[in-house]
């Protein structure tokens, strides 16, 4: 049987202006603002945000941002995250389907296991074990 996804875990936005972005999304969308780190070695911000249904997005800052031709780091749509229960098992799957998958990393700020892998397209996506 093969691994199923979990769902969405979130949705990562790199915005041009940090202020103005983060005014909509929380104020005028009405999301809820669950975490805001500066990240001062990438001179970027990061912002949480929870959806009623608990999914969330994240937006990001970067100096400098090109509009976004292919490059993860682009302004617009960062990545799209699907939640799994074993980041193993799934990255063993794609893996012997021939789908290239990144390392497996940690995020710093929730301790979870993801990593990325790209859609036919080259749309950035990301494994987000629970």
């Amino acid at each position: 049987m093969v691994a199923k996804l979990g769902g969405i875990h979130h949705v990562a936005i790199i915005c041009s202006d940090y202020s103005r972005s983060k005014a909509f999304y929380s104020t005028l969308l009405g999301l809820q603002i669950i975490a805001e780190n500066y990240r001062p070695e990438r001179d970027s911000w990061k912002l949480d945000l929870i959806l009623a249904d608990g999914s969330q997005l994240e937006l990001f800052s970067f100096p400098k941002a090109p509009a976004r031709p292919s490059q993860p780091e682009a302004r617009g749509l960062r990545h799209l995250a699907f939640r799994v229960a074993d980041l193993t098992e799934y990255v063993a799957y794609l893996t012997a389907n021939d789908v290239a998958v990144e390392p497996v990393r940690v995020d710093e700020y929730t301790g979870k296991l993801f990593t990325f892998f790209q859609d036919p397209d080259g749309l950035p996506l990301e494994l987000y074990q629970q």
